[in-house]
């Protein structure tokens, strides 16, 4: 099973079995579940929880807990902020003589914004253990996250400014059924293991042996330089890795690389809900930051996607692009008119992009994807549809 088929497989059978947990539908998300808490609780009694003095735990729901508890037993509590986009970590700082029912406060998203002084790069971070959420995980200590790739990436650059070393401890915590087997070829060397599991009912160690990610590998993450422009502080990490004489190319500056997506991830393509920007009902529009001038350029080369069902949002078909490492320069959403259109640099990459979207269904519809032969005949290519 591919790692979408896995996530679809957690997210369908929590939804139907009743165990799934506001926040609703947890397609597409971290899932919370009926037992969170129960299994936060368990994270006191691991010796790692009790030797550490500086705890990472991801602002998922699920985890609310685990937040919970590291601020109880007065732990320093680090909290990444939510998709990067404002920097790297919130550092939970309660009230002096903060009561039960502050903290619990304080270990919920709004008390993350409310009760936190920012962490950067050059911030002294010393985590002594890394709590992460997952949808799918394996008693090896395999790990599937939503898709997006960020606690891979925040792990990595935890790495990168010396603030976990490689044993440093990473728990996830789950429910029984997020417990799978997982075949170890799904995962990527930037993929982060993790080496204990907390259920309702289990603790489970997992003695993973596999390295965990030794800094970000910019040309297998999925991150696309007009990803890069909105999230500042991967940006100024990549140009001081770049200072330091590192490559710090990314995967869709490198031709020879975009073209390693998995066949098997095309047939049953998750429709992932997790929003990367709002819903659009007008024609939405996302540039290269470093050219804002695509559309007038000879070197665009634009691919049609149609047949795109009512109900799917932009942020869904950007995943599936994520997924499968065909990032365009440019992305023309008109989900009123059940398309949308994709800039690539250049014709072999537009290509690849026709190859791998084909016959992938978003949403229950096939999408119908091909070459606009120039941005003037875009209206007579979709006449014809």
């Amino acid at each position: 099973a591919s790692k979408w088929e896995l996530r679809e497989k957690v997210w369908e059978h929590l939804e139907a079995s009743g165990l799934a947990e506001f926040p609703r539908p947890v397609r597409g998300r971290i899932p919370n579940f009926k037992g969170s808490l129960q299994a936060c609780c368990s994270l006191g009694e691991l010796g790692v929880f009790s030797r550490a003095r500086e705890v990472k735990v991801d602002p998922d729901k699920p985890l609310e807990g685990a937040r919970l508890a590291a601020l109880q037993a007065r732990k320093t509590l680090l909290v990444p902020t939510p998709r990067l986009r404002t920097g790297l970590f919130n550092r939970i700082v309660p009230p002096p003589g903060a009561t039960k029912e502050i903290l619990r406060r304080c270990a919920t998203s709004q008390g993350v914004k409310e009760f936190s002084v920012p962490v950067g790069l050059d911030g002294k971070a010393q985590v002594d253990l890394v709590v992460v959420g997952s949808v799918a995980v394996s008693e090896k200590g395999w790990r599937i996250g939503k898709g997006e790739g960020y606690a891979d990436m925040e792990y990595a650059m935890m790495v990168s400014m010396g603030a976990v070393q490689e044993d440093t401890p990473v728990v996830t915590i789950v429910h029984d059924c997020q417990v799978l087997d997982i075949a170890e070829e799904l995962l990527d060397d930037h993929d982060l293991t993790v080496d204990y599991i907390l259920t309702p009912t289990r603790t489970i160690q997992t003695h993973c042996k596999r390295p965990k990610p030794r800094g970000i590998m910019w040309h297998k993450a999925n991150w696309s330089s007009e990803m890069l422009g909105k999230i500042p502080i991967l940006k100024t990490l990549r140009s001081r890795e770049k200072q330091a004489g590192k490559d710090v190319t990314l995967q869709d500056e490198h031709p020879a690389l975009a073209n390693t997506n998995r066949a098997s991830d095309k047939k049953v393509m998750a429709a992932n809900t997790q929003p990367w920007a709002a819903p659009v009902r007008q024609p939405h529009v996302e540039n290269d930051a470093g050219n804002p001038r695509l559309e007038g350029s000879d070197t665009i080369t634009t691919v049609f996607v149609g047949n795109l069902p009512a109900s799917l949002r932009v942020s869904e078909l950007k995943s599936a692009l994520r997924e499968l490492q065909v990032i365009p320069v440019r992305l023309n959403w008109q989900g009123a008119q059940h398309r949308a259109f994709l800039d690539y640099r250049d014709t072999g990459t537009a290509e690849r992009a026709v190859s791998s979207l084909q016959g992938l269904s978003l949403g229950g519809s096939t999408l119908r994807v091909e070459l606009a032969k120039s941005q003037r005949n875009r209206a007579e290519i979709n006449s014809h549809k």
